[in-house]
């Protein structure tokens, strides 16, 4: 039975970690998503900025050995989200709004993660049927911007990504974000074939994310 629009953001907002995935093929991306699994990540995004991304993303679906989600990131508009989706994507992130992403994602209860950078752009998405709302630029706007829009929204989710490290990302959670995207700081020992260290990294984050919830 496919897996449901509300366990997706249930298992996400558990683990509370999102790894953004841009690998060189899909055998590396296997490895990093193994990698990520036995450190308790949620969730995987493979960008569209990855050669073939849809191919990966059928690959992963198909072999890999965990149960892990996969995500379509940098996805601009419905054409490459119903590529996506297709391919196995159980969610589909936006570095920001495309009504028309939105629409689809919103057909086929697909979750929705689009980018926003300023309080009126978290407002248009979440009135566009976004359940989370990607901070982006995380590294410009930092953790004060979700504890200001937490604020005046407190319904908001949001989930940073840029700029989210092992020695900040308890000050992303603790002003009140649902989850962290995590790239380049969490993956890049695969660049050297260093997957355990992914591992590592990847459930020492976990950690810091129950421990900044007071879990």
């Amino acid at each position: 039975m496919p897996i449901t629009k509300i366990q997706v953001l249930e298992k996400i907002a558990h683990s509370g970690l999102v790894a953004v995935i841009r690998a060189e093929n899909s055998d590396q991306a296997t490895r990093i998503a193994e990698a990520c699994a036995l450190g308790s990540v949620a969730a995987l995004e493979i960008t569209f900025t990855v050669p073939g991304a849809h191919r990966v993303i059928e690959h992963l679906a198909k072999n890999s050995s965990h149960q892990i989600l996969l995500g379509a990131g940098t996805v601009l508009d419905p054409e490459t989200a119903r590529i996506a989706i297709l391919a196995g994507a159980q969610f589909v992130v936006s570095p920001a709004l495309n009504l028309e992403t939105a629409r689809l994602c919103n057909r086929y209860q697909v979750p929705y993660l689009p980018g926003a950078a300023t309080i009126r752009e978290v407002i248009e998405a979440m009135e566009c049927g976004a359940d989370v709302v990607k901070v982006f630029p995380g590294e410009i706007l930092g953790p004060a911007f979700v504890k200001a829009v937490k604020a005046p929204l407190p319904q908001a989710q949001l989930m940073p990504t840029g700029g989210v490290t092992l020695e900040n990302v308890d000050d992303w959670i603790k002003a009140g974000s649902f989850a962290v995207g995590v790239g380049g700081n969490l993956t890049a020992g695969a660049k050297t074939g260093d997957f355990a260290s992914i591992t590592q990294l990847a459930q020492q984050f976990v950690d810091k994310i129950k421990r900044a919830r007071g879990q």
